[in-house]
């Protein structure tokens, strides 16, 4: 079995529609994929509705947390959408976005840049407005050469003179949320060092001990001593160790299936899940 357990849609900052992400990823070879819109399950009925047959979908999202002034990315598999309290979370995080957008903008066209809240609006189209949208338009302006190039001290990373801080749920509630929800929790890219400070490993610990599932170990920001780090820091701390693509479309250079996760590790998974269950695909519309 190929499984991908992070990848991205329209529904926040991906190029593929739900449905254009399903057919790619059985054109891809998978057996398993996972739909994680930051902040959103807004895709998923579109997934499932247009899943071709051998396919199945693992529902989630990436959950914005932040913990002792670090950002991190929180995946949430399996959980009951409809759970009042992740609900609110999930839309006070996503409803913080576009003022923190448009000072974002505000902040760049104090640097001469021509961005306007316009070009954004239509990159993101029917997304949660992010980033990247605006790490697209400075590519589109000519700024940048590219979207990762735009994550740089110079614009939007952490702490760069165009970045914007937003609303980010703690991961400890965060991590108690997606439980009561039914779910799963794994720690997005932890050693993703190029996107800005990374949380120390004691805190991961904490997390661990607070309900933290798992950690993607296998992802395109990690380079092969920082696999074999994660991958013996989940092993000493008792968590399921991920792979996966971060699959945003054209909006990244990763490709659908890039890094994959073990058979046992996904059926781990499935097993502590209770607020919802992987969908198999019949043949779509």
């Amino acid at each position: 079995m190929r499984i991908d357990l992070h990848t991205h849609s329209t529904a926040s900052d991906g190029t593929d529609t739900p449905a254009e992400l399903v057919r790619n990823a059985a054109a891809a070879g998978l057996d398993v994929v996972a739909l994680t819109d930051h902040d959103t399950t807004r895709g998923h009925a579109e997934a499932a509705a247009a899943l071709p047959e051998g396919l199945t979908l693992v529902t989630g999202a990436e959950l914005s947390c932040r913990v002792g002034g670090i950002s991190m990315h929180l995946l949430a598999y399996l959980f009951d959408p409809a759970e009042p309290a992740l609900l609110a979370e999930r839309e006070l995080v996503r409803d913080d976005r576009v003022p923190r957008a448009q000072g974002m903008i505000a902040k760049l066209n104090a640097l001469n840049v021509p961005v306007s809240w316009e070009q954004v609006r239509r990159i993101a189209g029917d997304g949660s407005v992010g980033r990247p949208h605006i790490a697209t338009a400075l590519v589109e302006l000519g700024v940048v050469p590219s979207v990762d190039a735009a994550f740089t001290a110079e614009w939007l990373a952490d702490g760069g003179r165009a970045h914007m801080d937003k609303h980010e749920t703690d991961p400890f509630e965060a991590i108690r949320l997606v439980k009561a929800a039914g779910g799963v929790t794994v720690f997005a890219h932890p050693g993703a060092a190029k996107r800005g400070r990374t949380v120390p490993e004691p805190v991961i610990a904490e997390l661990a001990a607070a309900g933290l599932d798992g950690i993607e170990a296998d992802h395109m920001d990690h380079d092969p001593d920082t696999r074999a780090r994660l991958r013996g820091l989940a092993k000493e701390l008792g968590l399921l160790a991920t792979g996966s693509s971060d699959y945003h479309g054209s909006r990244k250079t990763c490709v659908l299936g890039e890094n994959v996760t073990d058979p046992e590790v996904y059926g781990e998974i499935v097993r502590r899940a209770t607020g919802a269950f992987p969908v198999p695909g019949t043949g779509g519309a």
